[in-house]
């Protein structure tokens, strides 16, 4: 039952009028979801948790009782949000701090990556019975780290202007990176058109940041009509394009694309604020609320042994992997758990990976449903851990200089010498 029904009663030509007008105009259909987006921002913004994770939490509810379901026009909205906020985490990161922590990044990364994958495959296999390419799948699926959530929570907290931030996005890249390349090793179909996708795209990241900065410099004063950011989005929807002719993902290019481009959007922050906002008030709600809308409640119950299961698996294995790490690098112990937690959430190329499967029938429904529900906990689990218990303070991230500092969470976090 569609969750317009819910709005209508039984009997009346009028009635039945409203109820069709409610779930296929367009206009009442969007605005349903923006009003399910406020009301994830209200929560959010009372109980001081990431929007991200109450989107995520609205959409079960929504997709569970209200019976939300998705449209074409829904889904182009939630995969440019997903493109465009992993765009965005691409862009934050500073290439001279990659540069600087590229040692720290690559190795977090790295183990972040290969330990979850093959510790969920092997488990997949030869503890829960799944065949060998849908164990791969559950790999692929669970040793990501998602760049949606850990930039959403970096931009709400501005750790993402903290040396910290840029290390654990440049980490984020690594891991996902690892997660791309399993994928496409393992099940793309390697032909002439991945060839010319791949050229391509290495010719447009090669000329991208020239033409960017050329763009800015001749035509940045023109704020209204903002051809800068058209651009970009010209750019993202090719590439996005390309990447599905080659029957890949659309956002996979759009961490690169905004990697390539970071060292223009240090010098024009401003640029940055814009699409930001574009992102976070538009699209990536439609991105959240549908990946909730992902988990059946009824399925959680049947399969919750195997999800507790597939959970604990990958939550260990990262920790084995990315606590020892952090601690070869000598990160404090707080900020150590911060990090460890964050690089265990996992959401978009999760879902991606997982869909992958179900649509190229490697893995069945029911495993499909499995693999969503422990990427989503993925997401929620460590990351409201993070924050509740383990967020940096002022001092422990190193804001930077000529920002104000959110406050401390307790007194005995504050220098001795204030008042």
């Amino acid at each position: 039952m569609p969750w317009g029904s819910l709005f209508v009663r039984p009997g009346g030509a009028t009635r039945d009028s409203l109820g069709r007008a409610m779930t296929h105009n367009v206009w009442f259909v969007a605005a349903a979801w923006m009003a399910v987006a406020l009301l994830a921002s209200l929560i959010s913004i009372r109980v001081g948790i990431s929007v991200a994770l109450i989107e995520i939490f609205c959409g079960v509810v929504a997709g569970n009782f209200l019976h939300f379901e998705t449209t074409e026009w829904i889904n182009f909205l939630a995969t440019f949000g997903a493109g465009l906020l992993t765009f965005l985490a691409g862009a934050e990161i500073d290439p001279i701090s990659l540069r600087t922590h590229w040692r720290p990044a690559a190795a977090i990364g790295v183990t972040s990556f290969l330990l979850p994958f093959v510790g969920t495959w092997q488990a997949a296999y030869w503890i829960f019975g799944w065949d060998w390419r849908a164990a791969q799948i559950a790999g692929v699926a669970l040793s990501t780290t998602s760049v949606a959530v850990v930039y959403a929570v970096m931009v709400e907290s501005r750790l993402n202007e903290t040396e910290v931030g840029k290390l654990i996005l440049a980490a984020c890249f690594i891991t996902d990176f690892g997660t791309v390349l399993a994928l496409g090793v393992l099940f793309a179909t390697f032909n002439a058109y991945m060839l010319v996708f791949v050229a391509v795209l290495l010719a447009v990241l090669y000329v991208l940041p020239r033409v960017t900065q050329e763009i800015i410099q001749r035509l940045g004063a023109t704020r209204v009509s903002e051809p800068e950011v058209k651009f970009l989005f010209l750019v993202l929807f090719f590439l996005g394009g390309l990447a599905t002719w080659v029957k890949s993902e659309a956002v996979l290019p759009a961490y690169l694309v905004g990697l390539v481009v970071a060292g223009v959007f240090l010098r024009d922050r401003v640029l940055v604020h814009r699409i930001r906002s574009i992102a976070f008030a538009l699209l990536t709600p439609f991105y959240f609320i549908k990946a909730g809308l992902f988990v059946s409640l009824p399925a959680v119950v049947t399969g919750a042994g195997i999800i507790a299961a597939l959970l604990a698996v990958k939550l260990a294995a990262k920790g084995v992997g990315v606590w020892p790490t952090g601690m070869v690098f000598h990160l404090p112990r707080r900020l150590n758990a911060y990090t460890t937690l964050l690089m265990s959430t996992g959401l978009t190329f999760g879902t991606i990976s997982a869909l992958f499967g179900f649509e190229h029938r490697v893995i069945s429904q029911e495993q499909y449903t499995v693999l969503v529900t422990v990427v989503i906990l993925s997401a929620v689990v460590p990351t409201l851990i993070a924050q509740r218990f383990f967020e940096p303070t002022a001092a422990e991230a190193g804001f930077v200089a000529g920002r104000h500092a959110p406050p401390a969470p307790n007194a005995a976090s504050q220098p001795a010498s204030d008042p």
